[in-house]
């Protein structure tokens, strides 16, 4: 609103600058962008992560089978990060056990996973992913995650288009009251050295 006033406030005003409207201009311009072109950066770039993350959630879930595992005893050390596909924060609520579990092939497996603090006794059942050959892995990640993450993505895309049309905005605002001062300095040296003298340049 404040650059649509200006714009109008500038129109056929006889004390109007050549920088004053395009000051008011760069303002429409810039407001018309927040407005339009960072919200569309946002839903792109949301929209573009949402489907990549859905094919690998997708991907993920194709390569991973869910079985029940049941618990043989308590493990003397944890399994590496590569075999249980988990990250430290997780790891820190659970306990690593030795375990057995039936693979995607039919063959029983036993090895050193980890289970909720909750279901580490012996002979406790819990769920188990593995991938296609019987190795455990990690859970594949809800849909509901995949949606979470295109947002925060394509919110982060909004702000960082604002970000970029308000920085270029300073740019040239600022380049353009330079020029203005410029101008200024040249017209008052031009004068000053007249300044007060009576009928000088008659």
């Amino acid at each position: 609103m404040r650059a649509v006033t200006g714009l109008w406030r500038w129109r056929h005003n006889p004390l109007r600058r050549p920088t004053d409207l395009v000051e008011a201009w760069v303002a429409l311009v810039a407001a018309v962008l927040l407005c339009v072109a960072a919200p569309l950066a946002g839903w792109t770039a949301g929209s573009a992560a949402q489907q990549s993350l859905h094919r690998a959630v997708r991907a993920q879930q194709q390569g991973r089978v869910a079985t029940t595992a049941h618990v043989l005893r308590a493990a003397g050390t944890p399994p590496s990060a590569a075999v249980a596909g988990e990250r430290a924060a997780e790891r820190r609520f659970r306990r690593a056990v030795v375990a057995r579990w039936t693979a995607p092939d039919g063959t029983s497996r036993t090895g050193t996973v980890t289970t909720a603090r909750g279901s580490s006794s012996p002979g406790d059942a819990f769920a188990l992913w593995t991938d296609r050959d019987g190795r455990p892995v990690a859970a594949p990640p809800a849909p509901g995650t995949a949606r979470a993450h295109s947002f925060v993505v394509g919110l982060t895309a909004a702000l960082l288009a604002g970000l970029g049309v308000e920085t270029v905005r300073r740019l040239v605002m600022r380049r353009l009251r330079l020029r203005r001062y410029a101008r200024l300095d040249r017209a008052w040296a031009s004068v000053g050295p007249d300044w007060g003298r009576t009928g000088t340049g008659s």
